[in-house]
């Protein structure tokens, strides 16, 4: 898989696979978000990101998993992971779930311009007591859902290990068939982070930042995956 890629919803605690949004984002303020959208006029990078859910969707079966690693911090994988998202939930018949799993700098909050007032993963991880409906939050993209970071931690690898993060997304792919979900993982050089993910991923997604990860690095980072789960390569640019 390669690609070139130039580069405030409410909270909703309906069904993942509905086909409505709480509030739907003008235009404008999808481009504002860094989130493509569907148009009359062709547009490099969506065609971009269809070409990519298509490969996907060719690979797999199912509502399946993919984690969205960057090799390194400023590769691009937050931009890659939402926008993949967001492809998926072109379509009409399914829905996307977004996971901002890169607790030590999570962004995906922040540039979609959502409150997080009800906390995310690493609250409902550390809250026993907590119901992941409370942590999933309407984007205003029509049938695509963000689950936020939360709290900040400096390493996730005690979360993501445990038997409450993998309840987390069973329970999410039993209850809602139709959606695709998708981990945005920290870099992948530095931390255990994204390899403890890929555990938990039917598929992995390697981001590496055009002319800036060098291809040493780039067959480092892949090197850490199962290559049975290994999708391929997107190059990023200017994201």
């Amino acid at each position: 898989m390669t690609s070139r890629q130039d580069g405030q919803g409410q909270r909703g605690s309906r069904a993942l696979d509905s086909h409505e949004a709480g509030t739907a984002l003008s235009p404008a303020q999808l481009e504002d978000r860094a989130i493509i959208y569907r148009s009359e006029t062709a547009r490099r990078e969506v065609d971009a990101f269809r070409h990519l859910r298509t490969q996907l969707l060719s690979v797999t079966e199912g509502n399946f998993i993919t984690l969205v690693a960057p090799v390194s911090r400023g590769s691009g994988g937050s931009f890659v992971a939402r926008n993949l998202a967001a492809a998926v939930a072109f379509d009409e018949t399914k829905s996307a779930l977004l996971v901002d799993c890169d607790l030590r700098h999570p962004s995906q909050a922040q540039t979609m311009k959502l409150a997080a007032n009800d906390g995310g993963l690493i609250d409902y991880l550390e809250d026993h007591e907590s119901n992941a409906d409370s942590v999933l939050y309407d984007t205003g993209v029509p049938r695509l859902r963000l689950i936020p970071a939360g709290k900040s931690r400096e390493t996730g690898a005690e979360y993501f290990s445990s038997f409450r993060m993998r309840l987390l997304l069973d329970s999410l792919r039993s209850r809602y068939p139709n959606c695709h979900i998708f981990l945005d993982a920290p870099p992948v050089r530095g931390a255990p982070d994204a390899r403890i993910l890929a555990d938990l991923a039917d598929v992995v997604v390697l981001v590496a930042g055009y002319g800036r990860d060098t291809a040493a690095a780039i067959a480092q980072a892949g090197a850490n995956f199962d290559p049975a789960k290994f999708a391929g390569v997107v190059f990023n640019e200017g994201v």
